[in-house]
């Protein structure tokens, strides 16, 4: 079932409390600040990393412990239960992975937990996270690009639950490149399959404004998301990517109107297995 909210709203769908291991603000300090702007929809997806679990890639912060599920669920459940001014979705970030290890152990959490909404997210490529930077070495642009948007399309096939396809081009926030744009003719290719592929899944593409160190204010690169409308998608989510209070809703108003000038009019919420849409 789909249906529509006829009036332009505030909503940020993907964030991060301290139950995630780069989280920094506690849950109930994050749900404060999203009754504060206000968020009409706010939703909370920690990462689960088993791509880190499977492919044995240490955390890079010293101490750094997995996203516990059950600490997580219960006490996000519970605010959800009693929150009465904010619909919060509870949901979670999957780190994918070629590892057929980890596959099996987020079918188990989807099963057993049911999160609202769960976004794929490409991390890492087996050796490591972009943000460590360790897949870049000693590679050049097109090569670890390549290799990252191989991945992307291989997680469109993960055999497990998910409604939408994180933060694509997560690796040009890191990138050692002058140039770090992923929107040039070597790529178009490969994205053209991505982007079609995630219409015809009826996947929601996220737009994602913590593009830090990217050269562009929201990932994917706004060439590409001209070419995923040119293409007929129009399924799109808002997401700071937000790890602290400080930064939930970043920017919104500023995508808002680019993505209006693109010719999206809405924004998709995931919500157990439906969109909820919301003009911009």
């Amino acid at each position: 079932m789909r249906y529509t909210v006829g009036m332009s709203i505030l909503t940020d769908v993907h964030t991060h409390t301290a139950f995630s291991p780069d989280g920094q603000s506690d849950i109930l300090q994050m749900l404060a600040r999203a009754k504060e702007l206000p968020l009409a929809f706010w939703g909370i997806a920690e990462h689960f990393d088993y791509d880190y679990l499977t492919d044995g890639i240490p955390f890079g912060e010293e101490g750094a412990t997995f996203t516990d599920p059950e600490k997580y669920f219960a006490a996000a459940r519970g605010l959800q239960a009693r929150e009465r001014d904010v619909h919060i979705l509870v949901g979670g970030e999957f780190g994918f992975t070629r590892n057929p290890a980890a596959a099996p152990l987020y079918r188990a959490l989807a099963e057993k937990y049911r999160p609202d909404f769960i976004v794929n997210s490409v991390h890492t490529d087996g050796t490591g996270d972009y943000y460590y930077k360790t897949p870049f070495a000693g590679k050049d642009k097109k090569t670890a690009y390549l290799r990252y948007l191989t991945l992307v399309r291989d997680s469109l096939d993960a055999d497990y639950p998910y409604d939408v396809v994180g933060h694509l081009g997560y690796p040009a926030r890191y990138a050692p490149y002058a140039d770090k744009r992923m929107d040039e003719p070597e790529f178009s290719a490969l994205l053209d399959d991505i982007l079609s592929q995630i219409i015809a899944r009826g996947k929601i593409l996220e737009v994602n404004t913590c593009a830090f160190g990217s050269s562009s204010p929201f990932l994917p690169f706004p060439a590409i998301l001209r070419r995923y409308h040119a293409l007929g998608g129009r399924d799109i989510s808002f997401a700071s990517d937000a790890h602290q209070t400080a930064r939930l809703a970043e920017g919104r108003a500023e995508t808002a109107k680019a993505l209006k000038d693109i010719g999206f009019t809405r924004i998709a919420v995931p919500c157990r297995g439906e969109k909820i849409y919301i003009d911009l």
